[in-house]
């Protein structure tokens, strides 16, 4: 019931000045009604012109702002007020029914509920009628035809009054539901675009780790070798060494600006993943003196791109891996596609995985990888020793 109040008095607040103009327009009717020479003698005109001046008053003074601020006891007051003019008026002249099509519209309007609502009809329609006795001077024939017209009307001004209030609550809870479902849409996007930021934040972040972080790693150790070497006077494997930080920064500063441009990875920017592989076998092993096999399957050169990056990073990362922990001295990288997946696969043969291996950046990412991309990671123990890292993922076929 609190709803349907509510959506009544949303209504009527939303069409108050359409309201107006009706009410305002209505009482002019009514006093060029109550002018004519067929309204009574002047005393019962002056009557009828004063009853409808309180109209006025008591319309604009109480019933409107009580309206507005929701003051239910105004408009309860109004509508004593609206029904003892209205029947006052009808029983000085018979211009007063003019006034029965504002009194009835204003009740709908001004009732808390369709049940006051109807209520309301009904003790105009009796004062009416008392109205219209007290006029006729007692009950007669005339009196039993007004009885039953003002029957006829209450009927259907209830029936009307009801069918336009159902109306109103509807329009009222639809534009409830709008709106509610707008704020959802937009607490939906800001939610998305929350999402959309953090996961380019954690992508970058990843793509960040897989690149510059282990190309600086790289950048460190290779400047602590060269200055070891300087120290022994080995100044042509010191100088070496530089022209491989400068290799390494400058690829460095490749990936940095492919990061910023939001391309792939520099290594796969006109090669093939396998010659990716290679080049990246080759400067790890002139960094760190690791040998690394690379065996590459035919079939699994006709990858996407995505896939393709996928693989490169998790190659990346195992590779770091060896550097920062393995202490190996043989890496075997493989590349293969059975059917419809394709896996890579590298093998160390260094001090294995430690009983508190935890995680960091690195595998963590080849894991969220593995998951994006509808794969498995496995990280165990190489046959003979070492570690095992893989990354299986599905492809087209």
């Amino acid at each position: 019931m609190n709803q349907d109040v509510g959506g009544r008095q949303t209504f009527w607040v939303r069409t108050l000045r359409r309201w107006d103009l009706a009410f305002y327009a209505m009482a002019g009717v009514a006093a060029v009604t109550y002018l004519l020479p067929d309204a009574g003698d002047d005393a019962r005109r002056a009557w009828a012109l004063g009853l409808l001046a309180v109209l006025l008053v008591g319309y604009t003074v109480l019933a409107r702002p009580a309206a507005l601020r929701g003051w239910h006891a105004g408009t309860d007051a109004y509508l004593v007020l609206l029904v003892v003019v209205t029947a006052s008026t009808i029983s000085v002249t018979d211009g007063g029914f003019v006034l029965l099509f504002i009194a009835y519209s204003q009740i709908w309007f001004f009732a808390r509920t369709r049940v006051t609502g109807a209520l309301w009809c009904l003790a105009l329609s009796a004062a009416v009628v008392v109205a219209v006795a007290a006029s006729l001077g007692g009950i007669g024939a005339a009196w039993s035809v007004a009885g039953l017209q003002m029957v006829a009307s209450v009927a259907f001004a209830i029936a009307l009054g009801l069918w336009i209030t159902q109306i109103a609550e509807i329009s009222e809870e639809r534009g409830a539901l709008l709106t509610q479902l707008g704020a959802a849409q937009d607490e939906l996007a800001a939610s998305h675009h929350a999402a959309g930021v953090l996961a380019e934040r954690e992508r970058l972040a990843q793509e960040i780790h897989d690149t510059l972080a282990q190309g600086f790693t790289s950048i460190v150790m290779l400047s602590q070798t060269a200055s070891a070497l300087l120290d022994r006077d080995r100044a042509d494997e010191a100088g070496a060494r530089v022209s491989q930080i400068e290799q390494v920064a400058r690829e460095n500063l490749a990936e940095a600006r492919a990061l910023v441009a939001a391309f792939g990875p520099v290594a796969l920017q006109g090669a093939t993943l396998a010659q990716a592989l290679g080049r990246l076998a080759e400067r790890f092993e002139a960094e760190t003196g690791t040998h690394v096999a690379v065996e590459v399957d035919a079939q699994a050169a006709d990858i996407d791109a995505e896939v393709a990056v996928a693989l490169l990073r998790t190659a990346q990362e195992g590779l770091a891996n060896v550097r920062r922990h393995a202490d190996a001295r043989h890496v075997v990288l493989r590349l293969a596609r059975d059917g419809g997946c394709v896996t890579i696969d590298l093998a160390d043969d260094g001090r294995g995985l430690p009983a508190d291996l935890r995680e960091g950046v690195g595998l963590t990412g080849v894991r969220e990888r593995a998951a994006a991309g509808g794969g498995s990671v496995e990280l165990a123990a190489a046959p003979g020793g070492g570690t095992r890292l893989r990354l299986t993922l599905p492809v087209a076929s």
